[in-house]
């Protein structure tokens, strides 16, 4: 299973930063698991279906993962600020593979943008998936079971935010599954009513895995705040914060 390539770009023409660069270790080849660590974050059970793991990509993974990022942000459709139907813009950028998404539905082609067919979602990053469903709930037939052909990755500077939505485009109700490179964020995971309370607050930092799905499919979520300065060199990047979330679109 190929992984993504190390670039050997000269600079961050996509808009986010470079740090360190990683060794080519083959991304796709070997599930991520946990780093060890002296005192590790818990992992955590926010709501019935909703599972924080810290740590669950270790550092080299984190870095070949921006590589791919970096890739992807230049096309065929490039990163951008999605423009909403009543005419906002959002503060974060975002680039998608398999499918583009567009307020508020999915396509093959981004036809907001520059009418191009969006990247192919990789199998390696699927089976990534999979194995992200597999560390969150302890469940190996659910996560054979999961087949994600989307991902929608998004760039936050540091004045960038993510208000509390849900996630409803998609036909499937199989879990999100959310990776976090770079800066830490304070990630805002509510309830399936309204934006309002409750909600818990949870800091998502650089390799965090969070994992929603079941009862906890259409909770509203969002990020309220990226703290600058936070990721550290091994993550591969000098400053902002991405987040890919991988779905399974039904379509």
């Amino acid at each position: 299973m190929a992984g993504p390539k190390n670039g050997g770009h000269d600079g961050p023409p996509d808009g986010f930063g470079r740090g360190a660069p990683g060794p080519s270790n083959g991304l796709g080849r070997d599930a991520p698991s946990p780093p060890d660590g002296l005192f590790p974050r818990p992992r955590t059970v926010v709501a019935p279906g909703a599972v924080h793991v810290p740590g669950w990509l270790p550092p080299e993974r984190q870095r070949e993962l921006v590589e791919a990022c970096r890739e992807w942000a230049r096309g065929p459709v490039p990163l951008r600020n999605t423009v909403l139907p009543g005419g906002g813009v959002m503060s974060v950028r975002t680039v998608c593979l398999g499918w583009h998404w567009q307020p508020y539905r999915y396509t093959r082609t981004a036809d907001d943008v520059n009418g191009a067919r969006v990247a192919a979602f990789p199998e390696w990053l699927a089976a990534w998936g999979r194995s992200a469903v597999a560390e969150a709930y302890g469940d190996p037939a659910a996560a054979e079971a999961y087949a994600p052909d989307t991902a929608l990755v998004n760039f936050y500077d540091g004045a960038a935010r993510m208000g509390m939505h849900q996630d409803r485009e998609e036909r499937s109700d199989a879990p999100v599954v959310s990776l976090s490179l770079g800066d830490t964020c304070v990630f805002r995971f509510g309830n399936t009513r309204d934006r309002g309370r409750p909600y818990t607050d949870v800091k998502l930092a650089s390799g965090d895995l969070f994992v929603f799905g079941g009862p906890s499919r259409y909770a509203f979520h969002g990020v309220t705040r990226v703290f600058g300065g936070t990721a550290g060199p091994a993550s591969g990047m000098r400053a902002g914060r991405l987040n890919l979330t991988l779905r399974e679109t039904g379509l």
